[in-house]
């Protein structure tokens, strides 16, 4: 699984000259060249993500959906969690980041699906799950697979809530545009 920090998702956007305040802008623009639509299901990023994108002008040609499930009740409910895999791997897990994106992306019909879990603090966090500890799921036709950010705790105690939770969504967003080119 891979693993990115804040500074390669910073480094990723530089690379390929995309800015964090107009990221979102970009997304749907591919998106619509591309003819795609996206979903997101949101647990640390609180639908961040979905207000990210719906913040701009014709984006309802491109978005499905978004479902803001903090509750673990709603990610089996709702998204169709396993709830052996919250019970045994918990909320915070790839396991779980991936069957949230296959449940939004099975709800809404659209082409690709991402979504968050994670610990965005100032507490929660675990020797083992520390703060700035968020799983990021991926599902498209093809594949479903989920990536570890770690945006806080040891590395980089800077971080706050906020910062946290933006640079979750910046990682969203990247990935929607990469399967964009993908597709």
């Amino acid at each position: 699984m891979v693993t990115l920090t804040e500074v390669d998702i910073i480094q990723l956007l530089r690379k390929n000259n995309l800015n964090q305040d107009t990221l979102q802008e970009t997304v749907v623009e591919k998106l619509s060249q591309k003819k795609l639509r996206a979903a997101t299901a949101e647990s640390c990023t609180g639908g961040l993500i979905s207000e990210r994108i719906t913040r701009v002008s014709g984006s309802s040609a491109v978005f499905d959906c978004g479902i803001c499930s903090y509750a673990n009740a709603i990610k089996e409910k709702v998204l169709g969690v396993n709830p052996e895999t919250l019970a045994v791997l918990g909320a915070v897990s790839a396991e779980t980041a991936i069957q949230m994106a296959e449940g939004v992306y099975k709800i809404s019909g659209a082409d690709i699906a991402v979504s968050t879990t994670g610990i965005a603090g100032p507490t929660g966090g675990t020797a083992e799950k520390p703060v700035g500890l968020v799983y990021m799921g991926v599902c498209t036709k093809d594949k479903a697979y989920a990536v570890r950010l770690m945006l806080g705790g040891a590395e980089n105690r800077l971080n706050s809530r906020a910062q946290i939770r933006r640079l979750a969504s910046d990682a969203a967003l990247f990935t929607i545009l990469s399967e964009c080119h993908n597709m």
